[in-house]
């Protein structure tokens, strides 16, 4: 199993930035995608940024030019910078890990979340 630990949300006003951060621990496979997903009030869980642990990197375009994702593959962490914020980015941002291992197969596994508000 895979426990993936996010922190760093908070309460901003419009304009403003946050960092995310996610640490992962556990049964980590070498070859991973890593990535952040958010969750608006009453939506559904959509995709925010990934990437792999070659550094090959994939964004929403909601997000383009606005946030960066990185990842330290030595310490199995993943932080998503966030910058220019708006009110509509407002949610529940959640750290995922995507890998393969023989023992378990393809998982996917989530972290708690982290509650992130823009205000206006």
């Amino acid at each position: 199993q895979v426990q993936l630990v996010e922190s760093g949300g908070g309460l901003v006003q419009a304009g403003g930035s946050l960092r995310l951060s996610c640490a992962a621990s556990g049964s980590i496979a070498d070859l991973t995608i890593m990535g952040w997903y958010r969750a608006a009030p009453g939506q559904q869980r959509e995709l925010v940024a990934t990437i792999t642990v070659g550094g090959n990197t994939k964004y929403a375009d909601f997000v383009k030019g606005r946030f960066t994702i990185s990842r330290d593959n030595a310490k199995n962490t993943v932080d998503l910078q966030m910058n220019s914020l708006k009110p509509e980015d407002t949610g529940v941002y959640y750290c995922n890990i995507d890998q393969f291992r023989l023992i378990t197969g393809r998982r996917v596994y989530w972290g708690q979340g982290t509650q992130v508000t823009v205000s206006s």
